[in-house]
């Protein structure tokens, strides 16, 4: 007798939809994978030079197929066709609209110009710190004299006078996600891109809800986060957030699918891999992501706790990835760390803190010590409750506290200045972040705030109550962990100057855990809605119109939660919908560009042209750029010679030195310079530098650049 060969194993189909779930869900831990990757790339070899394109650009395009690789057995849900073409028109729109209104935000005035010229510099260049040739400037001696500097607002000058250099601020990721755009086709294709990474984040913003609340809320929640103005502003200039937000999200997306109870033990340990290597990396791009990193090492206490073993896999994708983050910075931003220490080492503490306390419970409770049941009974209410009292305690801050910090802190006099402006009390050491609750409310509505509180005490509540009676903790308990302690963390203290809009990028977490908190009370009550009608008017098999009024009136209440949030925020973000911030300002660039000559050294001689221009020289123009200090600034002999010394090197050397002032032509005329001439005057609308109350337009911004020649005598 012939063997039988046994049949192929018979696959069990797919449920309707999953094929789409799997591929919305790969796109965006696929993208946020790659983004980890290539600061973490770029890191490497930005620091000996070698970000270029002919080399990077094939490393990036393997790993994009790696990253897609390693992502797609995550896990995923099914999504119906007609649900993922919502979802999908939704982020799509989001990202073309925010596209075709981009800010033109390239002088470094703001985070977003000092962004966008370092990833120029990084193009050209290759490098992260920038060597500079003393020679071009007459010399070591010239460039060690007191008051004339290479260092400008978020440029650091780094090294020696015989070997200096410039390191820029910040960490290398984001500069090097927008240096591809400008391989790509320079200043358009730069500014476009934290657009479409802010749409990549909005759809996993609504594939994290959907796998929550239900797949029907997945288009709500992506379009409920497209509709925040702090999301739609921050996404249309080269700040950070655009770009941490999609790793952030992928990784809540990741950790909330190795959560699942009856994933096999791999599978889960895999997705938690990924989480934490996801959440960890996020700091490559933003160094507060660290903030998220440290939230998981209770989330791993909780999970563990309960029997599971993929927290170790989370810890060690975090540890590792925050490893490399923490390597990167210490290298490559060395200054910028110590300039944020005071916000960076309480981070760090907490982390410690967090960690001794994870362990003790941890230790307790293998040791079978559990809480009394007298407190076990009563946990759910309390910690609902403290949710509730927490909540309340933040916004009532402005009734009873007013938080300030030292006023010799740089800040403190940019908030002295804006207040004298806007006919304040002058108290520059003001942070205004006892107004953190009201800064949301200008944005969703406090009727939205309300409704979002009350859906996470709940939320606490359920979790609670599970882990009370020793049943499994819900799949969504991990990412609540993460996005409500990051929440509380930036109520509290947002550390940011407190102007707005500029202000509100702290904001994007806190306020999109209030879109998926309403959307929470939104299903409650639809469900709860749901089991009122079928036990309160049962309808026979063929009342066709009576089963069409049940499910009216069943969809009320939870549109009416829904439009609570919706209403508010799209009437908050309408005056903005067409603004493009600084729009003008690249033509301002290019006509300064256009006036510099082969051999032109240019010497900053005000403060705003200190403030914004000697980058600009320096990278966009190719100009070898010097800048100059208040204190010399206010020595008007000791200005005329180091101003005369300088231009004697810069001779000797082969060169022409240029001044540049922007505020007026006095300090020119005051060192006798010559051959004065206006290459740009212009007017563009900036964002306004409110502290009391919501921006609602843009304010105009004069750009003006006169260049001269040092006078023979040096005045």
């Amino acid at each position: 007798m012939t063997a039988r060969a046994a049949p192929a194993p018979v696959r069990p189909p797919r449920a309707p939809g999953s094929t789409t779930g799997r591929v919305l869900q790969t796109l965006v831990l696929a993208v946020g994978a790659w983004l980890v990757v290539t600061s973490a790339l770029a890191a490497l070899l930005s620091a000996v030079g070698l970000w270029r394109p002919l080399l990077v650009l094939p490393l990036l395009a393997l790993a994009a197929g790696g990253c897609v690789l390693a992502v797609r057995e995550t896990p995923s849900m099914a999504v119906p066709r007609w649900t993922a073409v919502a979802l999908v028109a939704v982020t799509a729109a989001s990202g073309a609209w925010t596209a075709a209104t981009h800010s033109e935000q390239v002088l470094p005035r703001r985070d977003a110009g000092s962004y966008y010229q370092q990833a120029v510099s990084l193009a050209d260049t290759g490098r992260r710190v920038v060597p500079v040739d003393p020679d071009v400037l007459g010399g070591p001696d010239v460039l060690a004299q007191e008051g004339l500097t290479l260092a400008s607002p978020a440029f650091y000058q780094v090294g020696s006078a015989s070997d200096p250099a410039i390191q820029p601020q910040f960490v290398t990721g984001p500069a090097a996600v927008y240096s591809l755009g400008q391989w790509l086709g320079g200043l358009v294709p730069t500014l476009v891109i934290p657009g479409l990474a802010m749409a990549v984040a909005a759809l996993g913003v609504g594939l994290l809800t959907g796998r929550v609340l239900g797949v029907r809320w997945a288009p709500l929640a992506a379009l409920g986060t497209a509709l925040l103005f702090p999301v739609l502003h921050t996404a249309r200039a080269t700040y950070s957030e655009p770009l941490a937000s999609v790793p952030l999200v992928a990784g809540l997306l990741a950790l909330t699918a190795a959560a699942r109870w009856g994933l096999p033990g791999a599978l889960a340990s895999r997705s938690a891999l990924l989480a934490g290597a996801l959440l960890g990396g996020t700091a490559l791009l933003r160094v507060d992501g660290l903030r998220e990193a440290v939230l998981l090492i209770p989330v791993a206490g909780l999970v563990a706790a309960q029997g599971r073993r993929w927290p170790r896999s989370l810890l060690l994708g975090a540890g590792a990835s925050t490893a490399v983050a923490a390597v990167a910075a210490l290298t490559l931003s060395r200054r910028y760390l110590g300039d944020i220490a005071g916000s960076l080492v309480p981070l760090i503490a907490l982390g410690v803190a967090l960690a001794a306390l994870t362990w003790a419970a941890s230790v307790g409770w293998e040791r079978g010590r559990r809480l009394p049941p007298s407190v076990s009974r009563r946990l759910p209410g309390a910690l609902a409750a403290a949710v509730l009292a927490v909540g309340l305690l933040l916004a009532s801050r402005p009734l009873w506290l007013t938080v300030r910090q030292s006023a010799e802190d740089p800040g403190a006099r940019v908030v002295a200045g804006l207040q004298q402006q806007q006919g304040l009390a002058v108290d520059g050491g003001r942070t205004y972040a006892e107004d953190t609750v009201a800064w949301l409310a200008w944005w969703v509505g406090p009727v939205a705030l309300a409704v979002a509180l009350v859906a996470l005490a709940v939320a606490v509540h359920r979790a609670s109550t599970r882990w009370t009676l020793g049943e499994l903790l819900p799949a969504w308990v991990p990412a609540l962990v993460v996005a409500g302690g990051s929440t509380l963390l930036t109520l509290w203290r947002p550390g940011i100057t407190p102007d707005h809009p500029w202000a509100e990028r702290r904001l994007l977490i806190p306020l999109v855990l209030v879109v998926v908190a309403v959307l929470a009370a939104a299903a409650e009550v639809q469900r709860r809605s749901v089991d009122w009608v079928g036990h309160r008017y049962a309808v026979a098999p063929g009342e066709v119109l009576h089963r069409r009024v049940r499910a009216v009136v069943r969809a009320v209440p939870a549109t009416v939660v829904v439009l609570a949030l919706l209403v508010p925020t799209a009437v908050a973000t309408a005056p903005h919908r067409t603004e493009r911030v600084e729009l003008g300002s690249a033509a301002a660039v290019g006509d300064l560009c256009r006036s510099l000559e082969d051999g032109d050294v240019v010497l900053m001689v005000d403060s705003r042209a200190v403030n914004e221009w000697p980058q600009v020289v320096r990278g966009s123009c190719g100009h070898p750029a010097v800048a100059t200090t208040a204190a010399l600034r206010s020595d008007q002999v000791g200005f005329a010679a180091a101003v005369r010394t300088l231009e004697e090197g810069v001779r000797a050397s082969g060169g022409r030195l240029v001044l540049l002032a922007t505020d007026s032509t006095r300090i020119l005329g005051a060192l006798g310079a010559s051959d004065l001439r206006q290459v740009v005057d212009t007017v563009v609308l900036e964002d306004p530098r409110l502290l009391e109350e919501r921006p609602e337009d843009l304010v105009p911004l004069r750009i003006t650049v006169w260049l001269a020649s040092p006078g023979v005598s040096g005045g």
